[in-house]
């Protein structure tokens, strides 16, 4: 009896196997963006039951997230935001936000001035449509609402790590939280 796992291919190992699929789903989702790359497309080019995207990443988001080997994991740091409610969201949101992307802001300023040259073949744009999006509409019930406190983030992120507009690129994330918290919380709250 084979002691390898069901849908993985003979020989090879689980780390083989997720290395695997995160190198057929870059190239997909490079080549045809997030929404047009389907899960069996991605375990068909990495030879492998298309079951086993779950059980590695838990679902295509995540593998989405894996793909682009970010210094902080966004299901996770948004989930738990998320999870907490609507009150104080805004804050919430703005504060992980700051304190997760301050320390790496040079990565996540090239990820954004890759989405703007070329929209078409931004994994950034797909995290945030696919990942931001989706985890403020389950919250919100409200895919407008949603799609404006993204932009509102996608907007701070710009100004702040691309522009350095100042005061606001140097400016202490409290500071930060205090003012722009407010408007993301009018938008969640109406």
């Amino acid at each position: 009896m084979s002691g390898r796992g069901p849908g993985r291919p003979p020989g090879g190992s689980a780390g083989d196997t997720r290395s695997k699929l995160i190198a057929a789903a870059r190239e997909q989702f490079a080549a045809r963006g997030f929404a047009r790359t389907s899960v069996r497309s991605i375990a068909a080019a990495a030879g492998v039951n298309a079951s086993l995207v779950n059980h590695y990443f838990g679902g295509k988001e995540a593998l989405l997230v894996a793909t682009m080997e970010l210094p902080v994991d966004p299901l996770q740091k948004l989930g738990s935001v998320v999870a907490e409610g609507r009150d104080g969201l805004g804050e919430r949101l703005v504060r992980t936000f700051l304190e997760s992307w301050d320390p790496h802001r040079e990565v996540f300023a090239a990820m954004l001035r890759t989405a703007v040259a070329d929209p078409e073949h931004a994994p950034a744009l797909d995290v945030a449509r696919n990942v931001l999006v989706g985890l403020l509409d389950e919250a919100l019930g409200d895919d407008l609402k949603a799609t404006l406190v993204a932009s509102q983030v996608v907007g701070l992120a710009t100004m702040r790590y691309i522009a350095r507009l100042e005061p606001l690129a140097s400016a202490p994330v409290d500071d930060v939280v205090t003012l722009y918290g407010p408007a993301i919380q009018a938008v969640v709250t109406g």
